[in-house]
């Protein structure tokens, strides 16, 4: 009998490593370049019957706490039994929550991005709407650029046309990116206007470049002729402006003044504009070089890993899916000072996902 008891715990203990290594080998990047294994464990539950809708952002601040950008739109079945969590969530490194903020009346129509400056300030976007914000670290409203429920259109609604030119309004911007040198505020906007729109640190216009591209212009990689979406803008450490041209499948590189210096191609095919995009968000390790660029490729479900130098593609890792470490409309990334990456989902992901790296 013993013998028996034996064998089962030992069949037992091998399907929990052979589950085990499952996690591990979903999450890991190919040979080259860096590699990742998914914490299955963070974050930790919310509050009773909080429940998040799609996670539209996801940003980390100098302690690695990590914020998460949530949408309002729980299901009405979870309506019946549960509450719609706040629009933003802030997490501990463990991962327990730890403070939350945001009116829905106040913030932008369909919450969209976030970042932390270098003042340990929060910002925020909305693609449903013509406004950034910006947040004390504790959740103090304390800049907004834009009228709420306006747009930059012939009419000012999101019916109108593009005018991609207001510098007080935007049309559905979807990311913000401060310069630590002089705190301008740099805006990707967005999903209805095709420009990086540069501010001062009081919300002053100073500048903008771009335009709604044609096709011919994205097959050669022309500079400034954005593609349907302008997804993201980082500063980088080398104090060039990447821009995610999510449509044409390419991050375009840029001087802070808006001139023109490279691309950096992720292409699925031949076709652009590609109808989902492969560039969605990029991020950069903590590391002062930056020798890698980690590109979240919400076309593929996969975050990919870059030679920042060369923009060569080094590996991958995720896969399209529902289970740990897999991806259903990854939308956006965050790396924390210990090289931890964080991937939030939109669409029926709905979650945010923890990838610590293998030393």
């Amino acid at each position: 009998m013993k013998k028996e008891i034996g064998c089962f715990a030992n069949i037992w203990l091998g399907i929990g490593l052979v589950a085990a290594l499952g996690v591990v080998c979903r999450a890991q990047a190919h040979s080259d370049g860096a590699r990742f294994v998914v914490d299955p464990d963070w974050p930790k539950p919310l509050p009773e019957k909080w429940v998040i809708g799609q996670v539209s952002g996801v940003c980390v601040d100098a302690q690695d706490h990590v914020f998460i950008v949530n949408r309002n739109d729980m299901t009405d079945k979870e309506a019946e039994v549960a509450q719609q969590a706040p629009p933003y969530i802030e997490f501990d490194p463990d991962g327990n929550m730890v403070n939350s903020f945001g009116d829905w009346k106040v913030v932008p129509n369909i919450t969209h991005g976030c970042t932390i400056d270098y003042e340990n300030n929060f910002w925020t976007a909305g693609n449903g709407d013509g406004i950034i914000q910006k947040y004390s670290h504790d959740g103090k409203l304390l800049m907004q650029i834009g009228e709420r429920g306006v747009v930059d259109t012939s009419d000012g609604t999101l019916k109108g046309r593009a005018l991609n030119s207001s510098h007080t309004q935007f049309y559905m911007p979807s990311d913000i990116a401060v310069d630590p040198v002089n705190s301008d505020v740099y805006v990707a906007d967005g999903y209805g206007n095709s420009r990086i729109a540069v501010f001062d640190r009081s919300g002053k216009f100073l500048r903008q470049w771009g335009h709604q591209g044609t096709k011919e212009e994205a097959d050669a990689g022309v500079g400034g002729a954005f593609m349907q979406v302008v997804h993201c803008v980082v500063i980088g450490n080398d104090g060039l402006v990447y821009v995610c041209d999510r449509q044409a499948d390419r991050i375009q590189v840029f001087d802070k003044m808006g001139n023109f210096k490279n691309n950096i191609w992720i292409k699925r095919g031949n076709s652009l504009p590609d109808n989902w995009g492969t560039t969605w968000w990029i991020g950069f390790p903590p590391d002062r070089e930056q020798k890698y660029m980690y590109v979240d490729d919400g076309g593929d479900e996969q975050v990919k890993i870059l030679d920042h130098a060369s923009g060569e593609v080094l590996s991958s890792f995720g896969r399209p899916g529902h289970q740990i470490g897999e991806f259903t409309h990854g939308h956006t990334l965050a790396v924390d000072s210990r090289g931890n990456l964080y991937v939030a989902e939109t669409d029926w992901g709905r979650r945010v996902q923890k990838f610590e790296p293998v030393k």
